[in-house]
């Protein structure tokens, strides 16, 4: 299961798909020339001018890209002909241009490359943003033209794609408070721009209290266990907050952190796993608490205002689940036997601990380290073994990129002439089978202390037939850097991530459709993260990991033995993986089920009793994301969605289903699902392009095997 996932832009920013303008729209005279966001790029693709763009760029580029949209829209709105399809439609879906420019280059950078200026315009802007977009939702002039077409829709001979924009565009506009009276409105826009400022405060303050939390030791003898490399990265760390001769271990934005699999020293993993734990709800300038109960309140009002039970409920309206009842569901039935399965497993752990007469009943800070031990036990390999033969430029350019040619045609040719925003960035043309290039790359791999944690994949330019344009994807990771001269050499899980996110990647790149409301990975929240997850199975494919899984020293390939090993534990650990997943998403899922009067004051109360309520409160195995740093739920991006991966796994797993049944890593099978699903975006509904792709309905058979969930 990958982290955060999906960066693309701000929710309201893709509603309205302002984030693929047409090119030459006259608004941009407005800006200052010397501004680099005053006229479109000049470099290919349209690609961001990283090199001429500074901090102070952002603020008047904002100002006028929002002027200049409004009257854009007041000119739709206002237009004396007849609404048409094209007048009214298409004209929004041609808006924009200045503030797409500036909002999908801050909304990146603000995420993968901060500071405390763009901090600081982050705060100022996110209100802003959330009343420019009130100003086009709630304009009723605007919504009568839409409202008109749609009453007519049957007999505007409108082609699928199209018939399916002015659906969406209905809904939309609907959702966001169209048919709201005039005073609720303005309730609304209140509720909005609060919602903003708090979603804002708490995504700061989660990557301020992760940077902050850091574990500090005085010893090199409490980090035994780590790689002389880790060691000495932690010694540099320290170095840089000023702490000579002492070691500094970073975390990262899951509640388990990577080190308690290697550390010897259990008071160290004790230590470790309780700085995850309590970030952001100890007191301080960075406790979420207070965001939390405030943010629960404000969503809740707002989805009672549009008509809705609670957020939940008119969240998930919009996504394949529909409501909470099938989300519940899905989250019910597999808690049972996930627990059942992480207690068996809890057993085996504790069994090694009294071998080695510990003396000690197994807790979250002890499951990585023993995990370790039973597998290598079980297995006769531990994941210290895999990590020489998974060193990055291999798993990315001749794993990543050797099944995307494989499967799809795809080639990738790496550049030095284009800007980054940082030097580690890496920057590649895609070319498909027939050598025109498609789309450009990004590869931005490493963890640094002003970048969100997780990985994710974001747009700074969409596909669109109507607009002429074609992808500028990039992928995040935060692996940790090593040493000047050291490789980088990745764990099981980070090739995954690795494989996971260029499936989004993907996703983009095959974008080919008419509207930027539809482009790429502009699809249902809990449909998103489906074709990101089937691109993990050539991770391990025997042709692909052949041709990428080499000793970094030597270049020998993986013992076959070795891969045996690791195909044949699949399996392993899975309780444990399932139920931190599970847990995180009953919490997510109990928060935004409240009503406004429900919200209760006592955050971390609250969480323990809704993990015990749904059976899942078992010690050794908190939750993924707790809910103070639980970024996913509180930041606007998965709320109330959180659920969606294990959603998509379920076509995830019948779909590597279908690779196997008909010859896996073939073009003939690429080809199908490029054009019946990942080209297609969101221009019909995503349970139907699953049908076309399948051929049926999933199954859910295909999950409960991969996660050793029968027979319980």
């Amino acid at each position: 299961m990958n982290r955060p996932h999906m960066l693309i832009l701000a929710a309201s920013l893709a509603l309205v798909n302002v984030s693929h303008a047409a090119p030459g729209a006259p608004a941009a005279a407005v800006l200052e020339a010397s501004n680099p966001f005053a006229k479109l790029s000049t470099l290919p693709f349209h690609y961001p001018a990283f090199d001429k763009i500074k901090d102070e760029h952002f603020l008047p580029a904002y100002a006028a890209g929002m002027r200049a949209h409004l009257r854009e829209i007041n000119a739709i709105a206002n237009n004396s002909k007849a609404p048409t399809f094209e007048n009214t439609i298409v004209a929004m879906e041609r808006s924009g241009q200045l503030l797409t420019r500036v909002a999908a280059t801050f909304a990146n950078l603000q995420g993968a490359n901060t500071n405390d200026k763009l901090d600081a315009i982050d705060r100022e802007m996110s209100p802003k943003m959330a009343a420019h977009f009130d100003a086009v939702f709630l304009n009723e002039k605007l919504f009568q033209r839409l409202k008109t077409l749609n009453d007519k829709r049957a007999k505007l001979g409108l082609d699928a794609e199209s018939a399916h924009l002015l659906d969406r565009y209905n809904k939309d506009f609907v959702r966001a408070g169209a048919k709201l009276s005039a005073a609720d409105k303005e309730k609304l826009k209140s509720l909005n721009g609060q919602i903003a400022v708090l979603q804002t405060d708490f995504t700061q303050n989660v990557l301020k209290e992760t940077n902050a939390s850091a574990l500090v030791v005085d010893t090199r003898a409490e980090l035994a266990g780590m790689s002389d490399a880790a060691i000495e990265a932690a010694a540099a760390a320290a170095k840089e907050r000023g702490l000579e001769g002492k070691y500094v271990v970073a975390l990262i934005n899951t509640t388990g952190q990577a080190p308690l699999a290697v550390l010897t020293n259990r008071s160290t993993r004790e230590r470790l796993q309780a700085a995850s734990m309590a970030r952001g709800s100890h007191g301080g300038d960075f406790d979420n608490r207070d965001e939390v109960v405030k943010l629960a309140r404000l969503r809740a009002e707002r989805a009672a205002l549009l008509g809705y039970p609670n957020y939940a409920a008119y969240s998930l309206e919009n996504e394949t689940a529909k409501d909470p009842a099938a989300v519940n569901k899905l989250l019910s039935e597999l808690a049972t036997p996930a627990v059942n399965n992480a207690r068996k497993e809890a057993a085996e752990i504790q069994k090694v601990i009294d071998a080695e007469k510990g003396g000690f009943k197994v807790a979250a800070h002890d499951w990585a380290y023993y995990t370790d031990k039973v597998r290598a036990e079980r297995y006769s390999f531990d994941e210290n073994q895999l990590k020489p033969y998974f060193e990055l430029d291999n798993v990315l350019v001749k794993g990543v990129f050797y099944a995307a040619n494989k499967l799809y045609g795809l080639s990738f040719k790496e550049r030095k002439d284009l800007p980054v925003y940082n030097p580690d960035v890496r920057v590649f043309d895609v070319f498909d089978a027939n050598g025109k290039q498609i789309a450009i790359f990004l590869a931005d791999m490493y963890a640094r202390g002003n970048k969100q944690g997780g990985a994710w994949m974001n747009e700074y330019v969409s596909q669109s037939a109507l607009m002429g344009t074609k992808s500028v994807v990039a992928n995040h990771l935060n692996i940790p850097k090593p040493p000047a001269g050291e490789p980088t050499l990745l764990t099981y899980d980070e090739v995954k991530t690795t494989f996971h996110e260029f499936g989004h990647a993907l996703h983009g790149i095959f974008s080919n459709v008419k509207y930027p409301r539809f482009s790429g990975t502009n699809v249902p929240r809990d449909f998103v993260e489906y074709p990101s997850q089937v691109n993990e199975m050539w991770m391990i494919w025997p042709e692909v990991l052949a041709n990428y899984a080499k000793h970094y020293k030597t270049g020998e390939p993986m013992p076959k033995e070795l891969l045996d090993k690791v195909v044949a534990s699949k399996k392993f650990n899975q309780g444990f993986i399932t139920t931190e997943y599970l847990a995180a998403s009953l919490v997510d899922q109990r928060w935004h089920q409240l009503a406004a009067s429900q919200v209760p004051t006592d955050v971390l109360g609250f969480e323990a009793a809704a993990l015990k309520e749904a059976g899942v409160d078992f010690t050794p195995v908190p939750p993924r994301y707790r809910t103070t740093y639980f970024s996913h739920a509180f930041s606007g991006g998965y709320s109330a969605g959180y659920y969606a991966y294990l959603w998509s796994e379920k076509l995830d797993a019948d779909t590597v289903e279908w690779f196997k049944e008909n010859g896996g890593l073939q073009r003939k099978n690429g080809d199908h699902f490029r054009k019946t699903l990942l080209s297609r975006g969101g221009t019909a509904d995503a349970m139907d392009l699953f049908r076309n792709f399948r051929g049926r309905d999933a199954r859910i058979e295909a999950l409960l095997e991969r996660r050793g969930l029968t027979g319980n």
